[in-house]
């Protein structure tokens, strides 16, 4: 065992956003892994007696397993790179560039990572500018189906493919209800797959990607975490060529966004090959159904093997 490796991890699991019990099923299997590697784990919500804790008795590395806001958007790395702890995943200005959907795909595609055409449009300006006539300007410029989104947040709450022009006034109210901005999308027709990317410590590597197929055709909040909802194809059912090509553009994403140890890529496959980034995932959800340790496992990598590399990765990054 050498100096980087952590006796003792804390894994911040929970919190107030949307995604708390996802949150919560990845604490609980990343915790699994890192104790199979013989590591001493404790799991506990973040909350007002955290920092209290951290000075009575501060673990070698944390963990902040949070998903959402909070987890994703910087605040809490911010706090934690602020008074000095080693913790795995991407700071706090990177987090949130990732975080908010419109700032990464516009990143992305100066590095030449082609993305979907879109629009992002606040609450105000959609109602000062008034609705029927920005709805028809959208319609108008983004012929076909698209796909509505808050511009930040994860696990496809508050996201809805539009197929018909008269359904796009709901889905911007949908978007709403999760955040203040709403991006509206062209939608990718082709193969929905997931590329995540690890670094230990001599550059990011792409595992093979992941081909989401969701029985009901939208990979929902259910169908993400709910067994038996999406069937997953590792490696994705792609050429290699594609596959490659996907792989190079997460690896350009992952670089570009100044992203750390850990990430994942998400991607729609067009007829011709073509990898279209959609956004990017600072903390990937980690669960029994999640996509990260299923790469890790078909690539060769023993999960707690891999968790605990990543922890090290953070001791070295803390004492370099």
């Amino acid at each position: 065992m050498d100096e980087f490796t952590p006796s003792s991890v804390l894994i911040l699991a929970g919190g107030i956003s949307h995604e708390r019990d996802v949150s919560l099923r990845s604490g609980r299997r990343i915790a699994d892994s890192l104790r199979s590697q013989g590591v001493t784990v404790e799991l506990r919500d973040p909350d007002a007696t955290l920092f209290a804790h951290l000075e009575s008795g501060q673990p070698d590395v944390v963990w902040p397993a949070l998903h959402g806001a909070g987890g994703e958007d910087g605040s809490l790395r911010g706090l934690l790179d602020f008074v000095g702890v080693p913790f795995v995943g991407s700071r706090a200005d990177a987090s949130r560039m990732a975080w908010d959907k419109p700032t990464a795909k516009a990143l992305v595609s100066r590095a030449n990572v082609p993305t979907p055409r879109s629009i992002a449009l606040s609450r105000d300006t959609f109602r000062d500018l008034g609705a029927v006539n920005v709805l028809d300007r959208i319609s108008a410029e983004l012929s076909g189906p698209v796909v509505v989104k808050p511009a930040q947040g994860g696990s496809a709450q508050g996201v809805t493919i539009v197929d018909e022009p008269g359904d796009l006034a709901t889905a911007m109210v949908h978007a709403y209800r999760y955040g203040d901005v709403a991006l509206v999308e062209q939608k990718i027709v082709g193969t929905e797959i997931s590329v995540c990317v690890i670094d230990t410590g001599d550059g990011p590597v792409a595992v093979p990607p992941v081909e989401i197929e969701p029985i009901s055709g939208f990979y929902s909040f259910e169908a993400r975490y709910n067994a038996g909802e999406t069937r997953f194809y590792t490696p994705a059912r792609i050429s290699d060529e594609v596959a490659a090509r996907a792989s190079e553009a997460a690896i350009t994403a992952h670089e570009t966004l100044r992203l750390r140890h850990i990430s994942r890529m998400d991607f729609m496959v067009d007829g011709a090959g073509t990898p279209f980034f959609l956004e990017a995932s600072v903390m990937p959800g980690l669960t029994e159904t999640s996509l990260f340790p299923r790469a890790l496992e078909v690539a060769g990598h023993d999960v707690g093997w891999a968790y605990l590399a990543l922890c090290q990765a953070a001791l070295r990054d803390a004492r370099a």
